[in-house]
């Protein structure tokens, strides 16, 4: 439990809390100490730093503490915000949400061209007159784990909209990235860089701008894990984001220094832009990062709006991925995932992961599947669930190669789970980088 600050060099500092007392000396004008770790405690306590002067914190609890990021749709808060359509069940999430236990600290949103030591945020504690506030995911996933896990939940609420994933990474991973070798110093100097990524330093879209900012000061704060919800910025450059969203993961990790904790992430949902690309290069993030989950969303989107108003059901699919992943409970936390692929007779018959309980076509007749023999032409496909697989054929195919499910920008699909979740869309003819 690292507490830090800033003071007069040479000056003795003191930090008192739930019983310990640990003292250091500034030094450059900072100071850091290590308090021993303690249980999760919704017991509010005072948190005394005595130096010169002494400042005391009321109210503190201690906890788990997850970092809610990237775009627009975590951005976006639970209350209404014109044009956008209003969050479905805001009204009543907000009425009933008396939650002393769950706190946000917003991130406001700026840009640095080096790692900043503060943020410039402030925590807020749950109740009906700020959840409007909060981030709609961030408020959904805190309510699931603090009502399963019963403990305090803190939310680091860093996002901004549009934003690429590539704002959001140190210089020092992106540099030996071929598309961004040079960015440090083209983040110094942009007018000097040909670099068509770097657009200049004065923008949430340039490299590592936004990490600077609003991730690289909150590294000190020790989390549980990371939810994520972006890529609608990096559409059209779905192969590059299959390196750069495992390295996103990597980076920070290795900035947080707590080894691999969870991060779990939200497929794109369907909307008549979004490429089928990208949600493959987010399954393909699974195989890359250890400790990651994805939810998947083809239930959900919007096809209209990029920003779909069901927020409820995306923050609680990433709280069962938590609970799988950060506490240890036995409970399936994904929908399907395609496995393999065999071919029998003229069927193509495709495994999963995530089927222990079974699979479920739901309202009928299974859909969204497309099937191709050498040719690579592919054709409507027939599909019948066969225990744990799917049985994928077309009268058109005799000799079946690949089957893709879902493969759309609007996928029109629906395989799911017993347990309720729906399965991601898939290729079988990957193309490899």
């Amino acid at each position: 439990m690292p507490v830090w600050g800033t003071a007069a060099s040479g000056e003795k500092i003191t930090v008192c809390f739930a019983g310990q007392a640990v003292s250091t000396i500034a030094s450059n004008g900072t100071w850091k100490i290590w308090l021993k770790s303690m249980k999760a405690s919704a017991t509010p306590q005072n948190l005394i730093i005595a130096g010169d002067r002494i400042c005391t914190f009321t109210n503190v609890f201690v906890g788990d503490v997850w970092v809610a990021g990237d775009q627009s749709n975590m951005e976006r808060q639970l209350g209404p915000r014109p044009p956008q359509p209003q969050i479905v069940g805001w009204k009543e999430a907000a009425a009933t949400a008396d939650f002393p236990e769950i706190r946000e600290y917003y991130v406001p949103e700026h840009i640095a061209t080096a790692p900043a030591a503060e943020a410039g945020g402030n925590w807020k504690i749950c109740s009906p007159a700020t959840a409007p506030e909060f981030s709609a995911v961030g408020f959904y996933f805190a309510r699931a784990i603090h009502q399963a896990e019963k403990v305090p939940v803190g939310i680091l609420f860093s996002a901004w909209g549009g934003t690429m994933v590539e704002a959001w990474t140190s210089a020092a991973s992106l540099e030996p990235v071929t598309d961004f070798r040079g960015i440090t110093e083209a983040i110094k100097n942009p007018t000097n860089s040909t670099s068509q990524l770097v657009q200049t330093n004065k923008t949430p879209t340039a490299p590592s701008v936004l990490y600077n900012a609003m991730i690289a000061p909150l590294q000190s704060f020790p989390i549980k894990g990371v939810i994520w919800y972006q890529g609608e910025a990096n559409n059209d450059r779905a192969n590059q984001y299959r390196e750069l969203f495992p390295l996103l993961i990597a980076d920070w990790r290795k900035g947080w220094d707590l080894g691999d904790f969870p991060f779990l992430f939200v497929q794109i949902a369907p909307f008549k832009a979004m490429k089928p690309e990208l949600r493959e290069a987010q399954f393909l993030t699974l195989k890359k990062s250890r400790q990651t989950a994805m939810v998947v969303t083809t239930d959900i989107g919007d096809p209209n709006n990029i920003h779909p108003a069901r927020k409820a059901p995306v923050g609680e699919r990433l709280a069962l991925a938590a609970r799988a992943l950060a506490y240890g409970e036995k409970v399936e936390y994904s929908g399907p995932l395609f496995s393999s692929l065999k071919i029998k007779d003229s069927k193509a018959v495709i495994s999963f992961t995530h089927t222990v309980g079974g699979l479920v076509a739901q309202g009928g007749v299974l859909k969204g599947f497309t099937i191709a023999g050498a040719d690579g032409k592919f054709v409507p496909a027939q599909a019948e669930i066969k225990g744990r697989t799917v049985a994928v054929w077309s009268d058109e195919v005799k000799s079946p190669v690949s089957v893709r499910y879902g493969w759309a920008n609007v996928p029109d699909v629906n395989l799911y789970n017993r347990e309720g979740l729906p399965a991601s869309p898939f290729r079988t003819d990957i193309e490899q980088q």
